[in-house]
């Protein structure tokens, strides 16, 4: 079989990526774990560069570069900004944050690749006319005549655009808010827009180009091969030559030694706050050279987009580690119900089939009800001479059948919603033990005694009334008829819940022998109607009944703790998120795969 062509695995990379997408839509991490809140934000960003950068790069090579202006607060990344273009067209001011929304400037010939949502779908577009500056208060900038970007009041999540003829056609400048802003917006968004940059112009300045919040996104551009550019600002005189040797040996030990660094010295602004152009002569050499090779500008957005998936890669390997860790505690909180409620069902059954449901009331009942004595002995001569016996027993007697399956029904209800108590209380006592457990059960409603009786009750009247159905469909042959009649339908439905729980296990002393006896009777009695195969089967399709009734009574009572499981249950499994961080390793083995806008 021949390998598959790098035409075709191109074609499959945007399939990948969307399969990445969708696993990383179904983490919501939401147990208390300590690598839990990280791994949310880790997704989110993951998310967001896939749909800000990847996908859309894939699918257009030969869009025009986007180099994000970022930097610390006070740098002087608008003062830069306004310096390229040769005019004030973003804000600058003493007041922090200056930048308060992205500003992208682009030439107008480059509009069409940015009035869409290709590149940073998640942020609403605001189009400004070439001359209109914008503005550092919260006002709203007019839109353009004819733009399909009506004028809003635009928040931090909207994209100003801008188009400006002094920059060259091929590469977008984009103004973005500082890293290491007072604004917690501020610093998401800044982020948000490096990570979906082609390339990063890092405005920094003599004083502060050592911070540590700089240089965490420093080292995560030299860890994706980002194409990076210094701008050290603000250098007093005498110190270039020191400053600049220590930031290459800082940059050299994040992957960045091959960076170039613009130096612009201290100097006093001109009118309108602006650097003097021989100030940037070198920043602007440097872009104008870039847009204008196109091979050049297709290689750079090539390697950007490797490195990007090589780090979605590691990234969602980190992710992959904390839902395994999610997994295994959410297995465990989920262990501890299904052994609180499997024991609880296994008491019920076990009590009903080891006859400790007919001692007490149930027992004297069904004494007052088919009696003792000589009507055993009769049970025990001839069946017919025994129907004789058994008839005129049920038809004198004042005690009705009834009060046998109150008893019965009242008895089995007390275990019932004991076990369920018992099964609440457990699950409550081992989630209380764990982290996440005692999260999870913060709002949960306390145990609710009345209303798991009355539930019980109405399963419990179901069930009997199942057994008088089952009983007079057994009888519906003509054959059973008379018999029928002769005994009384709820007599035998209650013959036939004695005989369900007739074990003599659980008893004691005289019970033994006086629930025996009794179990006998309704043995005998239900012969008489229907034969023995005929007994063993209602017997064995009564107690799968009330099994699987039980069975679904604390399958709700359990369903609170399921709940809050479910978003767990639901999440993408760990090693499938390990799966795929593999493949896209090898997606891309060379730098001749990847997509072109035709092939994506």
């Amino acid at each position: 079989m021949s390998a598959p062509s790098p035409a075709g695995e191109a074609r499959a990379l945007p399939s990948l990526l969307r399969d990445v997408n969708h696993a990383l839509e179904n983490l919501a991490f939401p147990l208390a774990l300590p690598a839990s809140a990280d791994a949310r934000a880790a997704t989110h960003a993951a998310r967001a560069q896939l749909d800000d950068y990847i996908l859309p790069r894939l699918a257009s090579l030969d869009a025009p570069l986007v180099a994000v202006v970022g930097g610390s607060t006070g740098a002087g990344k608008s003062t830069l900004v306004n310096a390229l273009v040769g005019r004030p067209v973003s804000a600058t001011g003493a007041v922090r944050p200056t930048t308060r929304r992205p500003l992208l400037l682009h030439h107008p010939d480059d509009a069409a690749w940015f009035d869409d949502t290709r590149v940073l779908p998640s942020l609403g577009r605001v189009r400004l006319a070439g001359d209109e500056p914008e503005r550092a208060a919260d006002g709203a900038p007019s839109a353009t005549a004819g733009s399909p970007h009506p004028a809003t009041a635009p928040g931090a999540d909207t994209l100003l655009l801008r188009p400006t003829a002094t920059l060259p056609s091929g590469l977008a400048l984009l103004d973005a808010p500082d890293v290491d802003s007072i604004a917690d917006e501020n610093r998401r968004l800044a982020g948000q827009l490096l990570a979906a940059a082609d390339l990063w112009l890092f405005v920094t300045t003599a004083n502060r180009y050592a911070d540590a919040v700089p240089w965490k996104l420093l080292a995560e551009a030299g860890r994706r091969d980002v194409l990076v550019a210094i701008v050290l600002d603000r250098v007093p005189p005498g110190v270039e030559e020191e400053i600049r040797s220590d930031l290459l040996t800082l940059l050299t030990a994040e992957n960045l030694g091959h960076a170039p660094i613009f130096v612009i010295p201290e100097l006093p602004l001109g009118s309108g706050r602006m650097l003097p152009a021989a100030a940037v002569e070198p920043i602007t050499r440097w872009l104008q050279a870039l847009a204008a090779d196109a091979d050049g500008r297709r290689d750079i957005a090539r390697r950007t987009v490797q490195g990007a998936m090589r780090a979605l890669a590691d990234r969602v390997d980190a992710i992959a580690e904390a839902a395994g860790q999610e997994q295994a505690a959410g297995d465990e909180l989920r262990a501890a119900v299904d052994g609180a409620y499997r024991d609880a069902l296994q008491n019920v059954l076990a009590a009903t089939e080891d006859g400790r449901l007919l001692r007490g009331e149930v027992l004297a009942r069904w004494q007052d009800f088919v009696g003792t004595g000589e009507f055993m002995r009769g049970l025990e001569s001839r069946i017919g001479r025994a129907r004789d016996r058994v008839s005129a027993f049920f038809t004198g007697r004042p005690a009705p059948a009834a009060t046998v399956a109150d008893a019965i029904g009242s008895g089995l209800q007390t275990v019932v919603v004991e076990q369920a108590a018992r099964a609440d209380e457990a699950t409550r006592r081992r989630w209380r033990a764990d982290t996440a457990g005692r999260v999870l059960l913060g709002d949960l409603a306390p145990w609710r005694a009345e209303e798991v009786s009355a539930e019980v009750a109405r399963e419990i009247r179901a069930w009997q009334e199942d057994l008088l159905q089952l009983v007079q469909a057994e009888g519906a042959d003509k054959r059973f008829t008379a018999r029928m009649l002769s005994f009384g339908v709820n007599a035998i439905a209650v013959a036939l819940m004695v005989v369900v729980f007739a074990s003599t296990g659980g008893l004691t002393g005289g019970e033994v022998g006086i629930a025996g006896a009794s179990a006998i009777a309704g043995q005998k009695l239900l012969e008489a109607v229907f034969g023995d195969d005929a007994v063993r089967r209602l017997t064995a399709t009564a107690r799968d009944n009330l099994s699987t009734r039980a069975e679904g009574l604390f399958r709700r009572e359990r369903e609170p703790f399921d709940l809050r499981l479910e978003p767990v249950s639901r999440q993408t499994p760990a090693e499938t998120l390990r799966v795929l961080a593999r493949q896209l390793r090898t997606a891309l083995p060379a730098g001749q795969r990847t997509a072109t806008g035709d092939d994506a």
